[in-house]
C-alpha cells in the first residue's frame, strides 16, 4: 500500500479463512516478493557451462545426456538445501526468475569449489555473487583468481610490532591466494589488484577464523 522514506512497506494482505488464522493464532507472517525478471541469456550460459564441468567430473565425459543428469540432481539439491520452505518448487532455466538463477550459480559455484572441481574457465569469470564466491574461496583454501591452493592474505595489514595471535581478526578484510597472486598483489598493490580481478575481500568471521586457528579474542591477562 505504501512505502515510507526509511523503507518500511505497508502489505494489505487477504486471509483466505479468518477462523483458521484466529485458530492458529499467527504470531509471524512469511513475505514472499518474486523476481519478475526472467533469468538472462548470459546466466542461462553460465548454469550450462558450470553443470557441464560437474557432469565431466561425474561421468567423465560431456554429453547432452550426463549435463541433463547432472541438471536434475543439482536442481533438486539446490531446491532441498537452498530454497526457503515456501519458495520450494521446480524451475526450469528457460524460464525462472533472474533471482533464482543468480543463486543457483552461486550454488554451483560453491559446490566446484568445495569438491575442487577443475573448470575450463575461472570460476572467477562465471559467478554472479562475488562476495559468496571469495567466502567459498576462503573456507575451503582455494585461491580465488586460478582455484589453486591458497593461503589467507589479510588485505588490512596486522602492522609492524603487533602480534598475530594477540590481534583480534574477527571483522578484517581478507582474500584467499596462491603464493604467485599473493606475490602480485604485493607487488602491484591491493587497489590495483583488486581493479585488474574485479575482485573483493570478505570480513573474517567465527568460522573463517576458526579454519585458519585465527585469535577472535583478546586474552586475559592472568592467562
Amino acid at each position: 500500500m505504501d512505502i515510507d522514506e526509511g523503507g518500511v512497506a505497508t502489505i494489505k494482505a487477504t486471509l483466505p479463512n479468518l477462523y483458521h488464522a484466529l485458530d492458529r493464532k499467527y504470531g509471524e507472517v512469511e513475505i514472499i516478493l518474486p523476481d519478475g525478471r526472467r533469468i538472462s541469456p548470459e546466466q542461462r550460459r553460465k548454469c550450462y557451462a558450470l553443470l557441464s564441468e560437474i557432469a565431466e567430473w561425474i561421468d567423465g565425459k560431456q554429453t547432452p545426456e550426463t549435463v541433463e543428469d547432472a541438471k536434475q540432481v543439482m536442481k533438486w539439491d539446490f531446491i532441498l538445501k537452498r530454497m526457503e520452505s515456501q519458495e520450494r518448487q521446480l524451475f526450469s532455466l528457460s524460464s525462472c526468475d533472474m533471482s533464482t538463477a543468480r543463486e543457483f550459480i552461486t550454488y554451483l559455484i560453491e559446490f566446484i569449489v568445495k569438491n575442487d572441481i577443475p573448470t575450463k574457465v575461472p570460476l572467477i569469470e562465471q559467478c554472479e555473487d562475488i562476495s559468496k564466491y571469495v567466502y567459498a574461496c576462503l573456507m575451503n583454501k582455494r585461491c580465488c583468481i586460478c582455484g589453486k591452493p591458497a593461503d589467507l592474505h589479510h588485505v588490512d595489514a596486522i602492522g609492524m610490532g603487533n602480534d598475530r595471535d594477540e590481534v583480534i581478526h574477527i571483522g578484517r578484510d581478507a582474500l584467499p591466494l596462491c603464493r604467485v597472486h599473493h606475490t602480485e598483489l604485493h607487488s602491484i598493490g591491493n587497489s590495483s589488484f583488486m581493479a585488474k580481478y574485479h575482485i573483493e575481500p570478505v570480513k573474517l568471521d567465527e568460522k573463517l577464523a576458526k579454519k585458519y586457528r585465527l585469535n577472535t579474542r583478546k586474552k586475559d591477562e592472568n592467562e
